[in-house]
């Protein structure tokens, strides 16, 4: 990290300038790089301004406290426009609709409502039913071909299968949405060059318009045959007389998707990566899988932190951390450092499936965005590596993950992997 380029707003508040955050360079460092630059920002008495360039920037939120404190006010810290990086231009909000995400207020309860809602005990006792044979099923077919890479063959597979199945997305489909999840979200956050920057762009957002009129029809036949499956739930939801129309139906569909399946697919890739460089944990975890397998999920999910960072917009005057935001400021919650906040998590770099408490904010800070699928996601890792773990040829990784780079998400590209039999 370069020295801060210390500067005095026009508050009299001291600010330094730390542009590596926005350098595409600073995310293809290796990650003890990249945590060693936070561990010194978490240091500094107050947030540090990032340059983006043009005049614009944003403050960065990198203490856990800070984070979660900012996650628990939505409305000083408001997720509209958008959390990603960048905003969602309005037109793409326009033709594609707001995703829950994106929303604050009233807008935002209303529509969290109506998919909670659906979210039935009897949906999620089946859905729970369907990981575990899921699993199963997935680890019998890697037994039985023994693949060489575990995204395609194991992480990618299980995700995808059990939202298809939970949504009631019929089979002749699900290639299909696949290769859509792959094309919209495979360079979020991603450094281009000046050629895929003019492509990627159209590529991904035709991906997930074709995935969105997909479900959209689909939709529109269960509102006249519905099933037990939770498109069915959605579109004929009865919340103070609403349900998902077409439009919020196909935004909830793609954060689903991008969402749930890329965060819980990266965290399984993680999951495995880390128990083959830390033996006496997986061990451990052998040893007493019941009684470890819960805290050694949630250490997966601190220690590779899926999604690296959210962004919020200032909505009203407000002091944290030391510092006085003002409306319009834009802010960054960087979780990847909250996970490793020494004033939280002792030894925070270290491997520990025994770790407790373990307040990890993998599934967001808290506050009304909190993730809706987080007991789905440590349900289905779980289950995987329940299957992985205990049948009798066991896996390791080989080698280094192949990671994107990306500064939105902790995703891996590809992982090798191979058998070790007794």
């Amino acid at each position: 990290m370069k020295v801060p380029v210390q500067r005095y707003a026009d508050t009299g508040a001291a600010v330094a300038e730390y542009g590596e955050l926005a350098d595409p360079a600073f995310w293809q460092q290796p990650p003890a790089a990249r945590l060693a630059a936070f561990a010194r920002l978490r240091a500094l008495d107050s947030p540090v301004y990032v340059p983006e360039g043009k005049g614009r920037g944003h403050w960065a939120l990198v203490r856990h406290a800070d984070v979660q404190e900012a996650s628990r006010l939505p409305k000083v810290f408001a997720s509209a426009p958008g959390v990603t990086t960048p905003e969602p231009a309005r037109w793409v909000r326009a033709l594609f609709g707001d995703s829950m995400v994106n929303l604050d207020g009233a807008d935002h309860a209303q529509l969290r409502k109506i998919v909670q809602r659906a979210f039935t005990p009897r949906l999620l006792a089946a859905a729970e039913a369907d990981i575990h044979a899921v699993a199963a099923r997935i680890v019998d077919d890697v037994l039985a071909q023994e693949p060489d890479e575990f995204v395609s063959a194991v992480s990618s597979r299980l995700p995808l299968e059990v939202i298809c199945n939970m949504m009631g997305i019929p089979e002749h489909h699900r290639a299909e949405i696949a290769d859509r999840v792959n094309h919209a979200s495979e360079n979020i956050g991603v450094e281009r060059g000046l050629g895929a920057r003019l492509r990627m762009p159209g590529r991904g957002l035709r991906a997930l318009a074709r995935m969105q009129r997909m479900v959209a029809g689909i939709g529109r036949e269960r509102r006249k045959n519905p099933t037990d499956d939770l498109i069915s739930a959605l579109v004929r939801a009865d919340v103070d007389g609403q349900a998902l129309n077409a439009r919020q139906l196909g935004a909830f569909f793609s954060l689903l998707m991008v969402a749930g399946v890329e965060t819980t697919r990266n965290a399984i890739t993680h999951g495995l990566s880390l128990l083959t460089d830390h033996p006496a944990q997986r061990d451990l975890l052998l040893a007493d899988f019941e009684t470890y397998a819960d805290g050694a999920v949630d250490e997966m999910i601190r220690h590779s932190t899926p999604i690296i960072q959210f962004r919020r917009t200032v909505a009203a005057e407000h002091t944290l951390g030391g510092h006085l935001f003002r409306p319009g400021d834009k802010v960054v919650l960087y979780y990847a450092s909250a996970n490793r906040d020494e004033a939280v998590f002792p030894d925070p770099d270290a491997f520990d499936i025994t770790r407790s408490p373990n307040p990890h904010l993998g599934f967001g800070g808290g506050g009304p965005h909190f993730c809706l699928g987080a007991h789905l996601a440590r349900v289905e890792m779980k289950a995987l590596f329940r299957e992985l773990l205990t049948r009798p040829v066991a896996l390791r990784a080989v080698g280094l993950p192949d990671l994107a780079g990306s500064n939105f998400d902790n995703r891996v590209r590809s992982l090798k992997f191979a058998f070790e039999r007794p």
